[in-house]
């Protein structure tokens, strides 16, 4: 058993201490679902995945498996009202991750500092999510379900401790939150066990989308209804999120020129590095203590092997989290000269789904910076070696905050100067979130 001392670490930032220490209790207003059930242990998660779709664990047989789902087609609804809605309680689920009571499992959970490796925590939290929308649209009289279920959007990952301990029992629940037509928002919370009580360490936002046997085209799924007030104000709330993704993605800088405010932000940069010895729009001079954005960024490659696939044999969205954030972690660490410790995860987009068999290239970028914080922008592409050609596949964002201040990131191209308004935008996106 690792003693518990060993977990303790350097005292972090006043302000990250009354940030992660805040609301140490249950969410406000969130209705008890757990009466009557059963936790599943964290290993037979993927296992319950594979049963639902039909998914074979042998990689040779894949193909056979994805040709059979082909015959599910006939069991998915024709509209969406004719299926039998569905309480918030119906999908809810609890995890368990035994830490504590069994030792073995630990040591893939383990990282250098006697933590938690958070990448591993993102991979168990992406199979949750899709189990809980399956268990939200199972229907009695189906062996298999016809829907592909697959995440769409890792919309935010607030965390409320700086440390998650090895060697203490971790839950996670969850449910349903929110039901458009395809689409499920799944809210999930990740809890530790300490002296017999369990203490919240963070909250999480997922939407998810169903399609069809194929994975080609969108599939109903069972609407929601909310029964209490407090499940009416969830319900809300998932409403609110979906528009503010519409709104924030209408007014991405890849669409929309910066605001007046925010043309004003790169002018007054711009101006700080020009070289007063010189009158020449091009003689650049780094302020002190900064660093060219140019210069804040690493870069790492995955081949995608049949291990980590998903239950559709495609390469599994927590493995590319895993793998994102890891590369964000170093990008931050390598910056900040300490170790930096995850505040928050959003925004996270699944562009395009990963085959086996892809090189996947990722490029950690710091955007912006601001005291003690760090905002780090992964860039994920599979490229084709035999068309030479790169797709895009997701993009991720991560705050993180290092032990002591760090140096100001500053743009110098026009295009940098996109890179660092945008996680400017995120980064305060997150600080009106904690």
């Amino acid at each position: 058993m690792l003693p518990t001392r060993l977990c303790i670490m350097r005292k972090l930032p006043s302000v990250l201490a009354r940030m992660l220490t805040s609301g140490t209790n249950a969410s406000p207003g969130l209705p008890d679902m757990s009466e009557g059930q059963s936790p599943i242990h964290v290993n037979n998660v993927r296992s319950k995945l594979r049963d639902i779709v039909g998914a074979s664990t042998n990689w040779r047989d894949h193909m056979q498996a994805m040709q059979e789902r082909k015959a599910l087609h006939t069991l998915l609804a024709k509209r969406q009202e004719d299926l039998p809605p569905r309480r918030m309680k119906d999908s809810y689920l609890e995890v368990i991750l035994p830490l504590g009571s069994q030792p073995e499992i630990r040591e893939k959970y383990l990282n250098v500092y006697n933590s938690v490796r958070f990448g591993r925590i993102l991979e168990d939290l992406d199979s949750l999510g899709v189990l809980i929308c399956y268990t939200h649209t199972k229907q009695e009289m189906q062996q298999m379900s016809p829907l592909s279920i697959v995440t769409a959007l890792v919309d935010k990952i607030n965390l409320r401790q700086k440390i998650i301990h090895p060697d203490c029992d971790i839950k996670f629940t969850g449910n349903v939150s929110w039901v458009g037509k395809t689409s499920m928002e799944v809210r999930m919370h990740m809890l530790q066990q300490h002296d017999g009580d369990y203490s919240p360490v963070l909250d999480a936002t997922f939407v998810m989308v169903a399609r069809d046997p194929e994975n080609k085209r969108p599939a109903f799924v069972n609407p929601l209804i909310p029964e209490s007030p407090e499940e009416e104000e969830i319900f809300k709330q998932g409403e609110l999120n979906k528009l503010k993704r519409i709104e924030f993605s209408t007014a991405s800088l890849l669409k929309m020129a910066p605001t007046a405010e925010e043309r004003n932000i790169v002018h007054d940069i711009f101006l700080n590095t020009l070289d007063p010895r010189t009158v020449s729009f091009r003689s650049r001079k780094l302020p002190p203590n900064s660093v060219w954005i140019e210069d804040a960024k690493l870069k790492g490659l995955e081949i995608c092997h049949p291990e980590e696939r998903n239950i559709f044999n495609r390469i599994f969205g927590g493995f590319l989290m895993r793998k994102a954030f890891e590369l964000g972690w170093a990008t931050a660490c390598s910056y900040g000269g300490s170790r930096p410790f995850i505040v928050s995860v959003d925004d996270i987009m699944f562009q395009k789904p990963v085959e086996v068999g892809s090189l996947l290239l990722l490029s950690g970028q710091v955007c912006y910076t601001e005291k003690n914080y760090i905002q780090i922008r992964v860039h994920s592409e599979v490229y084709n070696a035999n068309t030479k050609e790169h797709h895009t596949t997701n993009i991720f964002h991560f705050t993180f905050i290092s032990e002591n201040e760090v140096p100001q990131v500053v743009p110098k191209t026009y295009g940098e100067s996109m890179l660092y308004l945008d996680g400017k935008r995120h980064f305060t996106a997150v600080m009106k979130e904690i």
